[in-house]
């Protein structure tokens, strides 16, 4: 009987921070698949294996997690004072979906040592040993990142002594640079004001779960903050918490809906099954003494709050990168939630205490006329090569 044969496209898999997923260069797609479209969904989802009933996705190259369901392509840029474009993909499990409305903060870590060994920043900008600055353009967003990434005898270093909690080995250090973090293109998802209801608090009122306090950010991505206490937490929980509980995850999809409208993200909460990756949501509390997933005792001394965030509908097994942004913002900005949770008052710098250990972000807060601007916020991760060559599907995939 006829068959259709499967056609191969160059990629590369790679590890970004605590995420995974699979990284393109636009040229190399299907032309069909080269611009924006249900072609291009198409052809990610089928690369990933969604959408997978079984939430498995063994036929593809997903690894069943919101953290490892995701896809990345990268293009020379045509901007002024820019490498490269980055367009990120968070591919949906179980439902036929690929969410654009955000970026990824760990993957962001990947895109620089990636556009490198592609061939996609131009030499003479590439040192054969210190420190390469690639200058991004993280096209979801419209938002600018500038990427630190090793060199050593001309390629880039991936080995080296950096931790980051969440990953089992070490790496070298990729420092990344969120310039402007809570500034939105004209015209972009998430509106033009850092705090977009115009407060560091609100009053959100959630059928189901009652009034709740709220700092609703955007910075990094537009994130929803509420107190740990107020939904019965302590901020130290681990994934199975929350994840093993699925009243638990229904009061927070609530919360996240009636937030995402309060933004004025969407226009009713029957909008936010289609824009899954954005906002997230995340409670914090003050800092404490836990354990963690891998099983070692952080100090509440090593801390200065507590913070678990949700994605794509899951508790996340460490932080999502641009959530740390936003932690990290609302953090430096005295009277948010955040703020008040690691202490108060006016900071340069966070450490938070999440379900894998302990992450630092700084940020550059300061009021100008009453209102809140932040010219960057900075943290480091890791990246690393994983495999590379060809992925392959199914001729009539998309």
């Amino acid at each position: 009987m006829p068959h259709t044969s499967q056609i191969r496209i160059p990629a590369t898999y790679m590890r970004g921070g605590t995420s995974k997923g699979v990284f393109f260069r636009l040229d190399d797609l299907p032309e069909a698949a080269r611009t924006a479209g249900p072609a291009r969904d198409a052809l990610l989802m089928r690369v990933i294996g969604s959408p997978d009933p079984y939430a498995k996705q063994i036929d593809g190259m997903g690894g069943a997690t919101s953290s490892t369901s995701k896809t990345v392509i990268v293009a020379r840029s045509t901007r002024p004072d820019h490498d490269v474009d980055y367009l990120f993909g968070q591919v949906a499990i179980d439902k036929p979906f690929v969410d654009w409305s955000g970026n990824c903060g760990n993957l962001s870590s990947a895109v620089g040592p990636f556009a490198i060994a592609s061939g996609l920043v131009d030499p003479a900008r590439v040192p054969r040993d210190g420190v390469a600055v690639v200058r991004i353009w993280q096209a979801n967003i419209g938002k600018t990142i500038v990427a630190h990434v090793p060199m050593t005898n001309g390629e880039v270093q991936e080995t080296g002594a950096f931790e980051l909690d969440g990953v089992t080995f070490p790496a070298a250090e990729v420092q990344l640079d969120f310039l402007d973090p809570a500034a939105e293109e004209e015209g972009s998802d998430g509106g033009s004001a850092m705090f977009p209801t115009g407060n560091l608090v609100d009053e959100l009122d959630v059928p189901g779960v009652g009034v709740l306090r709220a700092t609703m950010i955007n910075a990094g991505i537009p994130t929803i903050f509420i107190e740990a206490a107020a939904v019965g937490y302590d901020g130290a929980e681990l994934q199975d918490a929350v994840n093993g509980d699925p009243r638990a995850l229904a009061m927070f999809e609530t919360i996240r809906a009636h937030g995402a409208v309060r933004m004025g993200l969407i226009a009713g909460v029957e909008d936010a099954a289609k824009r899954q990756h954005t906002p997230k949501v995340a409670f914090v509390a003050k800092a404490a003494s836990y354990v963690t997933s891998s099983g070692r005792q952080v100090a509440a001394g090593e801390i200065d709050l507590l913070v678990r965030a949700l994605s794509m509908g899951k508790l996340h097994h460490a932080m999502m990168g641009t959530a740390a942004v936003a932690i990290g913002t609302a953090a430096a900005i005295p009277g948010t939630l955040v703020n008040l949770a690691a202490g108060g008052g006016p900071r340069d710098a966070v450490r938070f205490g999440h379900p894998s250990g302990t992450l630092r972000v700084g940020a550059e807060a300061r009021e100008i006329d009453g209102a809140w601007v932040v010219g960057k916020a900075s943290m480091s991760r890791s990246a690393r090569v994983l495999m590379e060559g060809w992925v392959r599907v199914p001729g009539d995939a998309f």
